[in-house]
């Protein structure tokens, strides 16, 4: 029995986060304490969400990944799900706050949610301006 997460690499990246459905990506390091720490709850959390593509990546192996995506401290969590960013954040979750994150991503109406994001491209085409400001 293998592993429940898949390792990250650029050549792998782009297709990984393309995959429909919902994709997290834990940025970690062999010498970062906290990532040691968190990767046995990362582990057991996608073993119990085999519906869910776990991955990894190793940021001393693939620091010009970590580069484009500017990560700056690790552990890092980054959610995609039907390849939108829906988060991103630093430092180790205890596993009951892990799953409750997993558990809210698989609830969100993602037509919304890309309803949400034009909204916000729209808003900052056009100066970043509310539509509603009376004067």
């Amino acid at each position: 029995m293998g592993t429940a997460t898949t390792d990250i690499t650029t050549q792998n990246f782009k297709e990984l986060v393309e995959k429909d459905g919902i994709v997290l990506i834990d940025w970690w390091a062999p010498w970062c304490g906290p990532c040691r720490a968190f990767s046995p709850i990362y582990e057991r959390v996608a073993a119990a969400n085999p519906d869910v593509t776990f991955g990894k990546v190793n940021t001393e192996d693939q620091q010009a990944l970590a580069a484009e995506f500017e990560i700056q401290s690790i552990p890092t969590l980054m959610i995609f799900r039907e390849r939108v960013l829906l988060f991103s954040q630093p430092g180790m979750l205890p596993q009951p706050a892990l799953e409750d994150l997993i558990k809210q991503v698989k609830a969100l109406d993602m037509n919304e949610v890309r309803k949400e994001i034009e909204a916000q491209k729209k808003k900052a085409a056009a100066g970043g301006k509310p539509a509603d400001v009376t004067a």
